[in-house]
């Protein structure tokens, strides 16, 4: 178990912390969240000991070891990747480390025997023996291959060292395992493995992720991080979210008697606890959920920003055709005889191993960019809003954030508009009072993001195209993004990492390939799964680029 006691952190007039009293049992997986700066990732690092609290303590149980996912990229470049994944289990490191520096002495003596035969049995008992085949086979099971074990970490892709650091983290089993955001940079299937290893952990898992299916997949609890507070709920995101929703609405429902009220969730309780007994942790979830009651329902605090695209006009049945787009960089084929059209209704996920290929394409159609060869033609009737996944050209001015949304107002509404309708867009994106009169260049990710879209919902587009959405937002933001391209009458074109958006949103999917694409009307989850795609993403990457 890990106890945290009165830990109260504050930098200067900020307090990010204040008296947070809470535990970490042993079989469950806590999802850390809460907005933009409310500190999740500083506490996971007040938890490891990489930063100690103003005041309060955080002891773990004697003989449990700790293990965190190292955010260091470069940390380990003069080591092997074998030898970086075995470093994660430190003790044993450190005794082989101790017992082969024995047998290098040229002066060996008979107590150095003594001692290296004690280190030997207590580096059997840790499972030394067996250390490196089992440190490389988690390797191969997160797509590393073989003939990379024995090369230096500088020395390989960042995609894979990425994969390697989670192996170290997870390597030897620790008792209480830190993980800071662990999906960024994973392929969906590795991303899958590690919702099954995390799904089968019996042991202490705290986890920070901004990926709801994620969330979703492994956390049998959420740990609220709100008001310089921290509150465990049973169950994953999604009933932490639906929960406090309906304890929200129920609030403001003054007709309705408490017994109704109890009644609705206790319902709704039995049958997410119902769901869970059919979900990957079943056994923990479930029992969790089995002993909630009602009480421990409490609305949010949270603010949810209002993302509503409305379409000035409804879009024709032509929306977008593009003929044989190729475009190469450096030599090499982002993408090439890319051909397609849109209609009227559709929403798309685009999808590709390169993520360097959607945003060029994104570029071009939105005549940012050339393609080497090929064309694209917009319905007459198309409006459309884009939002880039690199933004900095729009903030090179320092402006105060409504002069800055001024500059966007369409021309034909120009004389209509005055400052109480742009407030109003900026206010739907949480900018209130005299934060609208906020300068641009002090503005964090997350907020400039908030100002694209605020700069999007203005155009009143029947088209909206999305590169990586979801970058620098907090769940709230991301839920309401997703919910507000949902309910969306117009065209969507979207790239996303974030699994739930992209199954919730697009009922197409288009790959761009090096050889061509791959174009499916399905669901992201049916793609994924699909038999026949896969064959055909080994054709058009070639077999030696795919990942196990």
């Amino acid at each position: 178990m890990i106890s945290v006691n009165n830990v109260t952190l504050a930098y200067g007039k900020r307090v990010l912390f204040d008296e947070v009293n809470i535990n970490f049992s042993k079989g469950n997986c806590y999802g850390i969240i809460g907005a933009n700066g409310a500190g999740k990732s500083t506490f996971l690092k007040i938890l490891s000991g990489e930063i100690e609290p103003n005041k309060g303590t955080v002891s773990i149980t004697p003989g449990e070891r700790l293990a965190v996912l190292k955010q260091n990229h470069f940390e380990f470049d003069e080591v092997s990747v074998l030898h970086t994944v075995m470093m994660g289990h430190k003790k044993m490191w450190d005794l082989m480390s101790e017992k082969d520096a024995i047998y290098m002495k040229e002066d060996f003596t008979e107590a150095d025997g003594i001692k290296a035969g004690e280190l030997e049995h207590e580096f059997g008992e840790m499972g030394g023996y067996t250390a490196e085949s089992d440190a490389a086979q988690m390797l191969s099971e997160l797509g590393v291959k073989d003939d990379m074990h024995q090369q230096l970490m500088k020395d390989i892709p960042a995609n894979i060292k990425v994969r390697v650091l989670l192996a170290q983290a997870i390597f030897g089993n620790p008792d209480i395992l830190l993980l800071d955001e662990p999906t960024n940079n994973l392929d969906v299937e590795t991303i899958g493995w590690l919702e099954n290893f995390l799904a089968d952990y019996e042991n202490i898992v705290l986890v920070v992720s901004h990926d709801r299916h994620f969330l979703d997949a492994v956390c049998t609890h959420v740990a609220d991080v709100d008001k310089q507070k921290i509150k465990v709920y049973t169950g994953n995101y999604t009933f932490w979210y639906e929960s406090s929703q309906l304890a929200a609405r129920q609030a403001t429902d003054k007709n309705k008697k408490m017994e109704e009220k109890k009644k609705d969730l206790l319902e709704f309780i039995a049958r997410f606890s119902a769901n869970a007994s059919k979900s990957k942790q079943a056994t923990s979830r479930k029992k969790a959920l089995d002993k909630l009651v009602f009480e421990d329902i409490l609305p949010s605090n949270r603010k949810y920003p209002g993302i509503i695209f409305k379409p000035e006009r409804e879009p024709g049945n032509q929306v977008l055709n593009v003929e044989k787009l190729t475009k190469k960089v450096d030599g090499s084929a982002l993408f090439s005889n890319v051909t397609f059209d849109i209609v009227k209704g559709q929403k798309i996920g685009l999808i590709s191993r390169n993520p360097l290929a959607i945003t060029m394409f994104f570029e071009i159609i939105n005549g940012r960019e050339k393609a080497d060869s090929g064309k694209y033609e917009w319905g007459t009737t198309i409006t459309s809003a884009y939002l880039p996944n690199d933004n900095t050209e729009y903030f090179e001015k320092s402006d105060n954030l409504m002069d800055w949304l001024r500059q966007f107002v369409p021309p034909n509404t120009k004389e209509t508009v005055d400052e109480d309708f742009l407030r109003g867009f900026l206010g739907k994106m949480l900018f209130s009072g005299d934060e609208i009169r906020k300068q641009t260049n002090v503005l964090s990710g997350g907020e400039k993001v908030r100002c694209m879209v605020s700069r999007m919902m203005l155009q009143n587009p029947n088209l909206i195209m999305l590169d990586e959405p979801t970058n620098h937002l907090d769940l709230e933001s991301i839920t309401a993004f997703n919910d507000g391209c949902i309910s969306f009458p117009g065209v969507v074109m979207i790239a996303t990492h974030d699994h739930q958006f992209m199954q919730t949103t697009v009922d197409r999917i288009i790959e761009l390939t090096p050889k061509g694409i791959i174009d499916r009307l399905m669901t992201y989850d049916e793609y994924i799964q699909d038999e026949r795609v896969k064959e055909l993403k080994a054709e058009m990457y070639g077999d030696a680029l795919v990942q196990a």
